[in-house]
Order: structure tokens, then C-alpha cells, then sequence
């Protein structure tokens, strides 16, 4: 409470606490001054600015641990689409990939390391990066002098770093020898103390090169993996960020308690129900809470909707990108091409043609029509299998392939159809619902600035109150404080940045104010504002009245105001003194 006269920057009045502690909402006005949250109660002083709050959720801003904003932070201020989706804090500098430390010499290896593992446009990236750094500490050093609209943190790539230290050897996935693992350690130290948040790998065979090659970290040795922890452990500070397809299901997670072990360090892995393998995330489950019965601090990074391909014309994937005749046109513009589609000749011809395998998004829709849908407006990320393309089709009498052919091809060809790639085998979200609610997960994984050709998971945060938290009607809902708290305390803690994510005195004022009556998704469409005029993926939202970072108003009904008060986040944040 706080009964003074003092003066403040900004005092939000009278909206509905949600304080990201997990604890039930509770009204109350919210005081700001210089970039901290100086009073929550009855506020009676006076301010520069006020925000009737009356009737609207006051939260945390989201603290998305998971996103690729490495080439994004670098050319432009604005870190959208998770800006415009209540994120205050960014954790890019995920999987393994990023730009630093790089020499001159290896700088095109990871372009087409990221475009490969991210699907960022090669040539937003050739046009985009400045490249006016060397060492990972330089490359943060690029990143602070812009200013942006929200915080964003960085975690060293171990694909940059094994690049940095063994050249192409180290992109051919070579062993390394003593020397460079030594080498590797001291510059995983640097780049902590250089304000690194934490350290990347994936051992994923999903993750390629654009050519197609595996990842440079992909079978890294056990020693070289190692001796990083050791990095850590000397730097005192930092965390650990994994992906792996866990093939080798026992070494693999032997080797990440190991790695938590030598290090001292939190770690977090990436787990979605793939259909390649429906139980192994249950058996992922089970390693993580015997883990956690060990004193082990393993969690892992789950996603509240399924993990899902956007299918259009316009973007990387659909089922004919691959067969002959589609790519005879497919360099004509998506406006003309979906035209020369609709010639009955083109379309029978097409139609005909097997595609190519070896596509990782070819593989993944092979024969998976049931996993198909309209998406709809406002999106449906949980449909009916009823509603799938396999079901409408054989209801109408006609082929899945033909109907999909069909929706991409109308109009101007601007339309997408949505793949529920990973987290929905069997047609819901219950087993997502399941991990979720898991203690040893976090919400993660919305891979913002990444995939823009194929995914738009950005907007998950939104989704996580739209969908769990009002209007799901096929199963089990999630409370409003579970969810605030676990994209907002949850998340920050699990990174080390223990200054934000709750409404109280001290902590930083970064906060959303939320109309839940009015929040709303926007369906994903296609912009092209890249460096080089590249493609990407873009989703709206309605219903988030104000965005505040360091107590700044930075949108206002999704639009922005102009202001720019995000920094670099440096390394672990202690929490305010009691």
C-alpha cells in the first residue's frame, strides 16, 4: 500500500491483478517510476501518466525463453511478431545456430547454417547483417548499440562457436582434438562473462544446412560437450539449452544429467509428441521427474498448441513443392502461379505427380491429410479430426490431395492451410495438456523470428489465454494464474532473470494490460519486409490495451507508440531486495 503524494512515471488504476506468483487475481492500482514497479495497492499519488485499468487483466510482460531474433535484433528495432504478442523479454540464441564468434571466411557457413535449421531467407540475412563483429562479445556489443522495443537476451550458439574454433572441419562434424575442446571451453566462458545468458547445441537430424548437410554439433563427443560445461561452471553463471531427436534415448540423457552435474547449471531441452515416436515424450516425462527426484535441474521447453506448418503458395511448404510441373512455375509470382494452377491441364498434370522424398516438410505431410485444416478466422489451433481435409474430402466424394490442391490454388493464391505437424497424433491437445501441467516443464518453443516461411508459433503466449483460459471446449481448461505464471515467473527464473515476471514492488515494470473480453487471435498471412524484400510470417492480435517495458508504454492496441526502451539483458539479474 501507498498513501503518499509522491509523484510517479505512471500509475495503472484499478485493473485485475494477475501477479505471475500463481496466486488469485486481485484489484489494485499499480505505481511505476524510473523503469520499477514502486507500489501495487491503493495508489493516491499522482502521475505523469495514468491507465484506467478498470475490467482488464494487469499481468507480467511474457518472457518467451525460445526464439531466433540472432539476425532480426541486429538490422531492425522492432522484435515482432512476439512484440506484438505481450513478450517484454526475447531469449534468442537457441538450437545451437547464431552469428558469433565468426571470422570473415566463415560467415556464408552460418547463413546457411540458419537459413537451414530456421528457415530464415538467405538473402534477408546476406543483406541484413552488418557483420561488424568478431568475437561473441562483439556481436552483443552490435545488438545493445540498437535500441528495441522490448529486452532481448542472448545465448553463444555452439554451431558458431565449433565453426569459430575448427573451420570447415568443425562444420564436417570432424572430431575435435584436445586443443580446440580446450579452446571451445575458454570461449564458452568468455562469452558469459561477456553476458552471454546460456549455451546452445542441437544433436537434432532434423536440423540441416540450406545444402542440406547435417549441423556442425550433430554427434559432437561427450568430452567436447563436457569441457563446455566446464566453461560454465568456471563463468559461475549461465544455462544450458538442448535439442535432440533422444535416438539414443539413454546416453543422450545420461549426457545432459552429466552436463547439469560438471556444470552446476540449470538445462532445458525441447520435447513435442513427434508421430514418428507418439510415447517417447512420456518416457522423457518419466527421465525428467526421476531427474528432478535427484536434485538435477532439468526441465523441458513443451508448447501449448500443436507445433504447426503453415501450407501456401506463398510460403516453404505444401505438398507439391516437390512434384516436376509445380516446379516448372514455381518461380513465377504466387498471384500468377496460382492462376496457371487453375488451368485443368496444369492441375491434372500436377495432380499425377509423385512428389519427391527427402524434403523434411515433404516427409512430414506425406499421406497426412487427416492432420490438415482449415484454419479459420478467428484460428482453430485445435480442430475436430472431423474437420480434417481427409474427412471433408471423403465426405464431398473427391481426393485429400485435390481438395488441398483446390484451397491453395483460389483466388489469388494468397491462402494457407494448417499442418499440425508435432503435438497432436491423436487429434487433441490432451497430451499436451499433460506435459503442460507437468512441474519439471516450461512454455516454450514459440521459435519467434524463425521458420518464417512454414511456422507461426509466435503467437502461443496469446493463445495460452484465448484458448486454455476461455474458450476451449474439448477437454480441460487452464487456470488464468498457472498460465500467467508460466510464461511469466517460470520462464524468467528458468533463464536466470529474476528481476521480471511478477507484478511487485522492486521488479522491473515490464507489464501487459489485457482485455480478455476483446483478446483475440489474427490469422497468420504473409509479409514481405525483410531485408531484400524477404518473406515472413506475420499474426496480429486484439485486445492488448498496452504493453509496457521498463515502464514505458510501447504498444497501445497493438500499434506501436514510437518509444524504444528495450536494452540488451546482460547475464543473470539478481531479484529485488526484500
Amino acid at each position: 500500500m501507498d498513501g503518499s503524494s509522491t509523484a510517479y512515471d505512471l500509475i495503472i488504476r484499478g485493473g485485475t491483478v494477475v501477479d505471475g506468483n500463481g496466486g488469485e487475481p486481485f484489484v489494485a492500482d499499480v505505481a511505476l517510476r524510473q523503469g520499477k514497479i514502486v507500489a501495487v495497492g491503493t495508489v493516491k499519488g499522482s502521475a505523469a501518466e495514468e491507465i484506467d485499468a478498470k475490467g482488464l487483466l494487469v499481468t507480467p510482460g511474457w518472457v518467451d525463453i525460445h526464439t531466433h531474433y540472432d539476425g532480426q535484433a541486429t538490422w531492425t528495432s522492432r522484435l515482432t511478431p512476439s512484440s506484438l504478442h505481450g513478450s517484454t523479454t526475447v531469449v534468442m540464441g537457441n538450437c545451437g545456430v547464431g552469428f558469433a564468434p565468426v571470422r570473415v571466411a566463415d560467415r556464408d557457413t552460418l547463413v546457411r547454417l540458419m537459413e537451414g535449421v530456421e528457415d530464415i531467407p538467405g538473402t534477408a540475412l546476406h543483406e541484413g547483417l552488418s557483420w561488424n563483429w568478431e568475437s561473441f562479445g562483439d556481436y552483443m556489443d552490435a545488438v545493445d548499440a540498437l535500441p528495441h522495443d522490448v529486452d532481448v537476451a542472448a545465448q553463444a550458439p555452439h554451431g558458431a562457436l565449433r565453426v569459430y574454433v575448427m573451420g570447415q572441419r568443425g562444420a564436417d562434424r570432424e572430431d575435435a582434438t584436445p586443443e580446440e575442446i580446450a579452446q571451445m571451453k575458454a570461449l564458452t566462458r568468455e562469452a558469459i562473462e561477456a553476458g552471454a545468458l546460456g549455451f546452445s547445441t542441437t544433436r537434432t537430424m532434423v536440423h540441416r544446412t540450406a545444402d542440406g548437410d547435417l549441423t556442425p554439433t550433430i554427434g559432437a563427443a561427450d568430452a567436447e560437450m563436457i569441457a563446455i560445461a566446464e566453461g560454465l561452471a568456471e563463468a559461475g553463471t549461465g544455462v544450458l539449452q538442448w535439442v535432440s531427436d533422444f535416438r539414443q534415448m539413454e546416453h543422450e540423457f545420461g549426457l545432459i544429467k552429466t552436463l547439469t552435474q560438471v556444470s552446476g547449471r540449470p538445462l532445458s531441452f525441447s520435447m513435442v509428441q513427434a508421430d514418428a515416436a507418439p510415447d517417447q515424450w512420456r518416457e522423457l516425462m518419466t527421465r525428467l521427474d526421476e531427474a528432478a527426484d535427484e536434485g538435477l535441474p532439468i526441465k523441458a521447453q513443451v508448447q501449448g498448441r500443436p507445433v504447426g506448418l503453415m501450407l501456401g503458395l506463398q510460403g516453404s511448404a505444401h505438398p507439391f513443392i516437390t512434384r516436376p510441373s509445380y516446379m516448372a512455375i514455381a518461380d513465377l509470382p504466387f498471384s500468377e502461379r496460382a492462376a496457371v494452377m487453375r488451368d485443368p491441364e496444369v492441375r491434372a498434370r500436377i495432380l499425377s505427380e509423385a512428389p519427391e522424398r527427402g524434403h523434411p516438410f515433404i516427409n512430414s505431410l506425406a499421406g497426412a491429410y487427416h492432420k490438415m485444416f482449415e484454419l479459420g478466422d478467428p484460428p482453430n489451433y485445435e480442430p475436430a479430426p472431423e474437420d480434417s481435409i481427409a474427412a471433408r474430402a471423403k465426405r464431398e466424394g473427391t481426393s485429400p490431395d485435390a481438395k488441398v490442391y483446390d484451397r491453395l490454388a483460389a483466388g489469388d493464391g494468397s491462402g494457407f492451410l494448417f499442418f499440425a505437424m508435432h503435438n497432436y497424433t491423436e487429434g487433441s491437445l490432451d497430451n499436451t495438456l499433460t506435459m503442460m501441467k507437468n512441474p519439471n516443464t516450461l512454455f516454450g518453443l514459440s521459435d519467434g523470428g524463425a521458420h518464417v516461411g512454414a511456422i507461426c508459433d509466435v503467437s502461443v503466449p496469446t493463445y495460452m489465454l484465448t484458448h486454455w483460459c476461455r474458450d476451449r471446449t474439448r477437454g480441460e481448461q487452464l487456470t488464468l494464474p498457472f498460465v500467467v505464471r508460466s510464461q511469466t515467473r517460470d520462464t524468467a527464473e528458468a533463464v536466470g532473470l529474476l528481476d521480471r515476471g511478477v507484478v511487485a514492488v522492486g521488479y522491473k515494470a515490464d507489464l501487459n494490460i489485457i482485455d480478455m473480453t476483446r483478446l483475440q487471435l489474427r490469422p497468420p498471412h504473409m509479409i514481405y519486409d525483410l531485408p531484400a524484400g524477404a518473406r515472413r510470417l506475420m499474426q496480429e492480435a486484439e485486445g492488448y490495451v498496452a504493453t509496457i517495458v521498463s515502464g514505458t508504454v510501447v504498444y497501445r492496441e497493438g500499434q506501436p507508440t514510437g518509444a524504444l526502451p528495450g536494452k540488451l539483458v546482460r547475464g543473470a539479474q539478481t531479484a529485488p531486495s526484500a
